[in-house]
């Protein structure tokens, strides 16, 4: 296939009804939007300090991913309030969801054969 075509492919299943997504344009959305961009950047720049230190041989530098993890926190908190949640809670809800996925620790046979109706039944009860 010759790049051309296939960029003409790509195009052509392009969302460009940009009328609809006007009606989402709500703040709580552009505060996920802002949340959700920030949280992969975040993370690209930890895992960029990671790949240095483990291919390029570069020293581990904690400090550094100790201020990813801190960005990654504020852009956290962002989200959180946009929903309406708080750490606590979502901290919680995880827990428990883990708790009901892992009866007796990690296993690989757990982490493949999940429950997803019971997870989100705990996730969506409220605490």
């Amino acid at each position: 296939m010759e790049t051309k075509d296939y960029q003409k492919a790509c195009l052509r299943t392009e969302s460009t009804d940009f009328s609809a997504i006007k009606g989402r344009v709500t703040e709580e959305n552009i505060r996920l939007l802002h949340a959700g961009i920030g949280l992969a950047t975040e993370s690209g720049e930890f895992l960029d300090a990671l790949k240095k230190h483990v291919f390029y041989g570069k020293d581990l530098d904690k400090v550094n991913l100790m201020e990813e993890c801190g960005d990654l926190m504020w852009y956290m908190s962002v989200a959180l309030d946009a929903l309406g949640y708080d750490y606590e809670s979502v901290m919680s809800r995880n827990i428990e969801k883990l708790s009901a996925r892992y009866k007796d620790g990690f296993t690989e046979d757990d982490a493949v054969n999940r429950n997803l109706g019971k997870e989100r039944d705990i996730l969506e009860k409220s605490h």
